[in-house]
Order: C-alpha cells, then sequence, then structure tokens
C-alpha cells in the first residue's frame, strides 16, 4: 500500500510542480517586487529597495482611491443587479410556456460573444451622436446623453453592458437549480392553500438560495476584475470617472514601468478581494441571506 501511494505522487509530481511554478512564484515575485522599485534598460532590470514606499504612496494616490471606489461601487451594483434579474429570469422560465425553449438559448446567447465583440457592439449603440440609443431618446422628445463621456453616467453605463453579457450567466445557474425542485412539494404546497406568491417566497426561493450564494460569490470575483469594458468602452475616463483597480495596474506596469508600484496595488486588490469573500461568507452563513 505504501508504495503504491508513492507510486501515485510521482505520477501527480510534475503536474503538482507546474502548478506551483505557474501560482507560488507568481505570488512571491511579485511580494519581493512590491518592495522594490524598477529601472529597466535594454541590457537590464535593476532592483532598488524601497520598503514599504509603494504602499505608502498609493495612500496619498487619488488615482487609487478613485480606482478603487469605482472597482467596489461596479462590483456591488452589477452583481446585485445581475443576481436580481438573473433569479426573476430563472423564476418566469421555471414555469411552462409555449416557445420557452427557443427563448432559453437566445438569453444565453450575449454571455457566448467575446467581450471585444461585446464592447464594439455598445459602443456603437452609446455612440452620443449616431447610437441608436440617443436615436431612441431623441424620437420621444427626450434630450440625448453623453453616454461614455459624462462622468455622473459613464460607469452606469460600464455597469449596463455588464448586465446585458453576464445576467445571462447568473439566470442559466439559477435556471438549472430550479429544475431540480420535486415538482410534488410545490403541488402539495398549493394543495394547503399556498398563493404563488408564498409559494416562491417560501419554498422556491430558500431552495435555490445554495445557488444564489454560488452564482453571488463567482459574479463577485469576476466584476472585481473590471478591466476589459473598461479599456475598451472609456479607456478610465473621462478623467477617473471610470478608472479601476486592474487599468491602474497595468498603467504603473505598462505604460509608466514601475513595476514595484503596481505590484503593490496587486496585492492590495487580492487583501480587498479576500476581505469581501470573507465578509460574504462569514454573513451567507449566519444566515444573513434570504
Amino acid at each position: 500500500m505504501r508504495s503504491e501511494r508513492w507510486v501515485g505522487w510521482l505520477l501527480v509530481a510534475p503536474a503538482l510542480l507546474v502548478l506551483a511554478f505557474l501560482t507560488l512564484f507568481p505570488i512571491v515575485y511579485n511580494v519581493y517586487l512590491s518592495f522594490h522599485e524598477t529601472k529597466i534598460s535594454y541590457r537590464e532590470i535593476v532592483y532598488v529597495w524601497k520598503g514599504a514606499e509603494n504602499f505608502a504612496k498609493m495612500m496619498r494616490d487619488p488615482v487609487f482611491a478613485a480606482a478603487l471606489r469605482n472597482t467596489l461601487y461596479f462590483m456591488f451594483v452589477a452583481t446585485g443587479l445581475e443576481v436580481l434579474l438573473g433569479l426573476g429570469l430563472a423564476l418566469l422560465f421555471k414555469e411552462r410556456f409555449r416557445g420557452r425553449e427557443k427563448l432559453v438559448p437566445i438569453l444565453l446567447f450575449p454571455m457566448m460573444l467575446p467581450t471585444i465583440v461585446v464592447t464594439a457592439f455598445w459602443k456603437t449603440l452609446l455612440h452620443p451622436e449616431f447610437g441608436a440609443i440617443n436615436n431612441i431618446l431623441e424620437a420621444v422628445g427626450l434630450p440625448p446623453v453623453n453616454w461614455l463621456g459624462d462622468p455622473r453616467v459613464a460607469m452606469n453605463s460600464i455597469v449596463l453592458v455588464d448586465l446585458w453579457q453576464w445576467t445571462p450567466f447568473v439566470f442559466i445557474f439559477l435556471y438549472a437549480g430550479a429544475q431540480t425542485i420535486p415538482r410534488d412539494l410545490e403541488a402539495a404546497a398549493l394543495v394547503d392553500g399556498a398563493s404563488t406568491l408564498q409559494l416562491y417566497r417560501h419554498i422556491v426561493v430558500p431552495l435555490l438560495k445554495p445557488y444564489i450564494l454560488i452564482a453571488t460569490l463567482l459574479r463577485l470575483i469576476d466584476t472585481f476584475r473590471l478591466f476589459d469594458k473598461v479599456y475598451a468602452l472609456t479607456g478610465g475616463g473621462p478623467g477617473l470617472a471610470t478608472e479601476s483597480l486592474t487599468l491602474s495596474v497595468y498603467r504603473y506596469a505598462f505604460n509608466y514601468h514601475m513595476l514595484g508600484y503596481a505590484a503593490a496595488l496587486s496585492l492590495v486588490m487580492l487583501g480587498i478581494l479576500s476581505l469581501v469573500i470573507v465578509a460574504y461568507m462569514a454573513y451567507t452563513r449566519g444566515g444573513g441571506v434570504l
């Protein structure tokens, strides 16, 4: 038995070594880099010890403050709306009606598209002069909106794009969960005099709670990594209205070549996301959801 166990470990050892190299090494190197700053030349990279200076600088950086505020806003607003809309659609499609099988693939279509295609499509729709949305507003007598150029609405426009693309993910996740609810349980509740509202509130939605918690957690993690939509739609502007943490890391690392400061930013990102996840898990375990 012991020899078989060693054989098993030897067989998985190459995969474990590759996994360790691809995960542990970048984290350790990132921590090392966060306490240094780099001087890059065509011959070499020189590491200059900075201690905690990068982290102290972050506390005074208005770009970091704006990026953190925008990222948290996008994270909670987009996730909350996607879960609510996805749950509503899942409950709607839970009931059988004519054409349901044909509508489900149509609803899933946005999340099948690459983000670059989604952003190109929505950038055309949201164009202040030639976009279809402003044309509709003008047709009904409403003033046009500078969706991506107005600091007051630019971030909400990005939330709208994310809703269109990723609400289908939450929907199909919860829709699959809704199919596991026994029909006999629902029928018994209706026979006992429960209304449709009571049925959904006290039976269907509570039974969907594990699926809702997982879908919410997945969307929280994904929305916190906001980069591609901001990069493609607004570039972080106007001003700092849509600047995100991941975009800031990208700028400092590849535009300004401040690798140490970018590494410190990424570590703070990891810490903030970890705190949000731990707080969310503690809240849900304590019965704070549903």
